[in-house]
């Protein structure tokens, strides 16, 4: 009798799980079947919120269900990473993020999340360089000058950036790390506000990511004093790279990638770092990202995971040689 129970039980058991496989492995091959949502952690009119919106749409088209971008700014990109962090692990919310994300969980006290842990891969998206701006008619022409003018003058200057993690904060504190200024720190919810206050003479100088910053220096609007790429970009071949300039070894590469919450089942990360895959080889896209100084990358779910391992174990050098400390 006893071994009949324990038999029924099993059957139960077994029934239980067969059923929730099924329901599992209907789900995984349905989606999506409902909108998927991509968090921004930026304000709207940066570049990771147009790189966003084109992945969005190409994933609109190519998986046949709503894609929508909701920005989420603040805490140098915390607040809307922790939302996507926070979020179920089905596939239906991603969220844009890159270089913050690593020098958060090394700046950063306390992150509300676990990089590692709450976040998982989806694809790489591309890497571009900053840019150091001033306004056309600032008095600095060069590096040199804005350098010699901060030594002389400590504090008298600031700068914008969107977070003390941003690659913005990080560019301007590892200069200052190496050149021996001091410039302090404004904080602004996106790039977007930042342009406005460094054109209306709020701040006077400011780290930027080159698709955010060329339009302006196009427009002659903006001067740029160095770029935080090892070589000069193609495309904008007159401004000098800040390691020419008698920094040697400045680099700073700011990337963007795609991350959903831990746990989302396995298929559909492949499905998305394949979709995502497909639109970053389009024409439209590479033409996008060529003119606005982004190098596209890409690549498999583990190719990405590799390359975070690697930014992690340079930028926790980096910051604990440098003293850099988020402000």
């Amino acid at each position: 009798m006893k071994i009949i129970k324990n038999i029924w039980h099993l059957l139960v058991l077994a029934s239980i799980f067969g059923a929730s496989f099924a329901a599992f492995a209907q789900s995984t091959a349905n989606y999506p079947d409902k909108t998927i949502k991509i968090i921004v952690p930026y304000a709207p009119g940066a570049f990771n919120d147009a790189m966003a919106r084109i992945f969005a749409r190409k994933l609109q088209a190519s998986m046949g269900q709503p894609v929508v971008v909701e920005n989420k700014p603040g805490g140098g990109t915390v607040i809307g990473t922790d939302a996507a962090a926070k979020s179920a692990p089905d596939g239906y919310t991603l969220v844009v993020n890159g270089f913050p994300l690593t020098v958060n969980q090394f700046l950063l006290a306390k992150l509300p999340y676990d990089t590692k842990k709450d976040l998982t891969p989806v694809i790489l998206g591309g890497e571009t360089p900053n840019v150091l701006l001033v306004r056309e008619d600032s008095p600095f022409k060069t590096l040199q000058e804005f350098v010699a003018y901060a030594k002389a003058n400590p504090g008298k200057l600031n700068y914008a950036a969107s977070g003390a993690g941003t690659s913005q904060a990080l560019s301007m504190e590892y200069l200052k790390s190496i050149a021996g200024i001091y410039v302090t720190q404004i904080n602004y919810k996106g790039s977007a506000p930042m342009v406005t206050d460094l054109l209306g003479g709020h701040v006077d100088v400011m780290f930027d990511n080159f698709p955010n910053a060329m339009p302006h220096v196009k427009a002659g609007k903006m001067r740029a004093l160095g770029i935080t790429s090892a070589k000069r970009v193609a495309s904008a071949p007159n401004i000098p790279t800040i390691a020419e300039q008698g920094y040697p070894g400045f680099d700073v590469s700011v990337w963007y990638g795609i991350f959903a919450p831990a746990n989302v089942p396995a298929p559909i990360l492949q499905k998305l770092n394949a979709e995502l895959n497909k639109a970053l080889k389009s024409d439209d896209v590479k033409d996008n990202f060529a003119a606005a100084g982004v190098f596209i990358l890409g690549g498999s779910i583990d190719d990405f995971a590799k390359f975070n391992k690697a930014q992690d174990a340079k930028w926790s050098s980096v910051i604990s040689k440098s003293g850099i400390k988020a402000e």
